[in-house]
């Protein structure tokens, strides 16, 4: 025989052959190694023959064999293939059965139960009556508020060693907290008091008109913005901005495990990121309610020159209605949301949880619970001004 004749190779029988008995029975028999190896392009070819075997019949009552008798070994790729025949025979409704399985890889195949275990099925959740809805609120809320009260111990009592230990105090942080919460929030601060003494003094001089009082708007005006528009206006934007960041900062820092490690190293948490923020706070809050005091006046005086009323006449209204007293009470209602606000950003960021979204949740607590709370100081302190006349 030359070298050119083409030489004849034996045929490989494969290692799994698909037979069908009739219309409701099939048989997939399995011999030798089958492996990862052996296993290349049988598979497919024998899910489609399934395919096609079950869509003949409808699923129904169908009986698969799959007979292991033959089989010398087995590895991981060929209980993949048995996961795979058995999973698409149970979806059909069909039944599967195993034959001729070795003992010794009984106890592989319990462990890895395919169907229970890798295909498990979807649990239906329980729906939540109203009883179970209104305590679960209750209990979330309990969990909050004494949350809260703990916190503002520790907070406290911080404080009052952030001016024994004046300083252990981290500083820098503070100049980084005061110029992001004060400086950065000039701008947006100054065109909403803006905004707010034109609307304000329009929305007065509509109805003083009627009763020929348009001189007295202007003081109405002053008196309203120094004692309650003024410190309102600017918790809210602080609220809605250096909460939410300070939430941001301290829960990214959670999620990253940076506060617990503060607290292995033998850290205060509070003492090393919350109070330079708190203080930050109480500095920048009645600097930019004073701010937003003098803009929105401002404003308001330019208004009323529609009106025809003078600057002089303005100005000497707002002198005889405003005294030092209401500057005095806005700039110390100021100081307390100044605290309030950059208290309940910290304490969000330090309750964030873990996932992707945890610190964005933790943002929008924090916006949320320190207009609750600035809404909350207002009355008490509302109250309080009623009571004192202060």
């Amino acid at each position: 025989m030359s070298t050119s004749d083409p030489v004849s190779l034996p045929a490989v029988a494969p290692v799994v052959v698909w037979s069908q008995v009739d219309r409701d029975h099939a048989r997939v028999s399995l011999s030798g190694a089958v492996n990862v190896y052996s296993l290349g392009g049988i598979w497919t070819d024998i899910r489609q023959k399934q395919a096609a075997w079950l869509e003949l019949g409808g699923g129904k009552s169908q009986t698969l064999i799959f007979d292991a008798s033959k089989v010398s070994s087995l590895d991981g790729s060929a209980f993949a293939f048995l996961i795979d025949v058995e999973v698409a025979q149970k979806k059909a409704g069909g039944q599967f059965d195993i034959q001729g399985l070795d003992p010794k890889y009984q106890p592989l195949l319990h462990e890895f139960d395919p169907i229970n275990k890798l295909f498990p099925a979807p649990v239906q959740k329980q729906k939540r009556n109203l009883v179970v809805s209104t305590g679960m609120a209750v209990q979330n809320l309990l969990d909050d508020a004494r949350g809260l009260v703990t916190f503002t111990g520790h907070l406290s009592a911080d404080l009052v060693w952030s001016i024994r230990h004046i300083n252990q105090v981290r500083w820098g942080d503070f100049v980084n907290a005061a110029v992001e919460a004060g400086i950065a929030a000039l701008p947006i601060v100054g065109l909403v008091a803006f905004l707010i003494g034109v609307i304000l003094s329009f929305q007065a001089a509509i109805g003083m008109q009627q009763f020929g009082a348009v001189s007295f708007v202007g003081p109405l005006a002053a008196l309203g913005i120094v004692r309650e528009m003024g410190p309102l206006i600017t918790a809210i934007l602080l609220a809605g901005r250096s909460s939410a960041a300070f939430a941001a900062e301290i829960g990214t820092m959670t999620v990253n495990s940076e506060v617990d490690a503060l607290v292995t190293g033998g850290l205060s948490p509070i003492r090393f990121l919350v109070v330079p923020r708190v203080l930050a706070g109480i500095l920048v809050a009645p600097i930019l309610t004073l701010f937003a005091d003098i803009v929105s006046i401002f404003s308001s005086m330019l208004t009323m020159q529609i009106y025809g009323i003078p600057f002089i006449n303005f100005y000497n209204g707002m002198l005889a209605a405003v005294g030092v007293e209401d500057v005095l009470s806005g700039l110390l209602k100021a100081t307390l949301f100044g605290v309030v606000i950059s208290a309940m950003g910290c304490l969000r960021g330090m309750q964030t949880g873990t996932g992707a979204a945890a610190v964005g949740i933790s943002a929008t607590r924090a916006v949320v619970s320190s207009i609750v709370m600035i809404v909350l100081v207002d009355g008490i302190f509302a109250y309080i001004s009623y009571r004192t006349g202060f």
